[in-house]
This record gives structure tokens, C-alpha cells and sequence, in this order.
């Protein structure tokens, strides 16, 4: 396995090229949780739930299933690599207020890891799912 580029699960600040990378709903209505954090410290955009706003990146994961969000995983995993100069710090994403588990919502990442995309930075417990499925 490459290198683990680890997410904080804490993030308060950003570096002028860093992006928070939060779980929104499609309406983008960011009232609580990482959404919130991201509205009011990030630059998201009330009424967008989808896409890069400021330093944030809305990834919709209210909307139904883990099948529901994958698409939407599969857009942001092609936008970071399309976009270099920028570093995005992924929260455990619909594992909050959707009520999601690490072990739902990581796999959707496992591209980022096993195609080293170098800008895509994961929660801890992201790694730790991906670790013990490929055992």
C-alpha cells in the first residue's frame, strides 16, 4: 500500500490550498454536523450541496443509500485529480447526522488509495476498513 495521507479528525483550520470535504444533503440546507462547520468556517454555499464552494467540498449522502452516494464519490474522486494544486481533507463523510458506518461509506474511497491520488487525504478510519478488507 502507498503512503497514507490521513485526514485530521479534527480540522479547525485550512491551509490556503486545502479543502474540507464534507457529507451535505442535495438541498444543501448545511445545518448541522461537518455541513454546518463547512458553512460557517469553510465557505459553502447554502442551497448547494454538491461540489467545490471556498475551502469545502459538498459530497451529498442524504439522499438514500451508500449506491446513492457513489456516484457522487466518483465525481469528487475525478475532480481532485483534475485539480492538483489543491489538497482535500475528507471527513468520515455520512457517518454523522445520515447515519452511515466507516465500514458503508470507505470502500467508495478505496479508488483514491489504490490509484494514489496523492491530493485525496482520508479519515484514519477510512484506512483502517481498507486495511482490513484487503487482508
Amino acid at each position: 500500500m502507498n503512503k497514507k495521507r490521513i485526514s485530521s479528525n479534527r480540522i479547525t483550520l485550512l491551509a490556503p490550498n486545502e479543502v474540507f470535504v464534507f457529507g451535505s444533503n442535495l438541498q444543501g440546507a448545511h445545518g448541522g454536523g461537518a455541513a454546518r462547520f463547512a458553512y460557517e468556517r469553510f465557505g459553502a454555499v447554502w442551497g448547494q450541496g454538491v461540489g467545490l464552494f471556498g475551502q469545502s467540498y459538498a459530497i451529498p449522502t442524504m439522499q438514500g443509500g451508500v449506491e446513492t452516494i457513489k456516484p457522487y464519490v466518483d465525481n469528487f474522486l475525478q475532480f481532485a485529480q483534475m485539480h492538483g494544486e489543491l489538497d482535500f481533507l475528507v471527513t468520515e463523510i455520512g457517518c454523522g447526522i445520515a447515519g452511515f458506518t466507516p465500514d458503508m461509506i470507505a470502500p467508495l474511497f478505496f479508488r483514491a488509495i489504490e490509484a494514489d491520488i496523492r491530493n485525496v487525504y482520508l479519515p484514519e478510519n477510512f484506512y483502517t476498513v481498507y486495511e482490513q478488507i484487503i487482508r
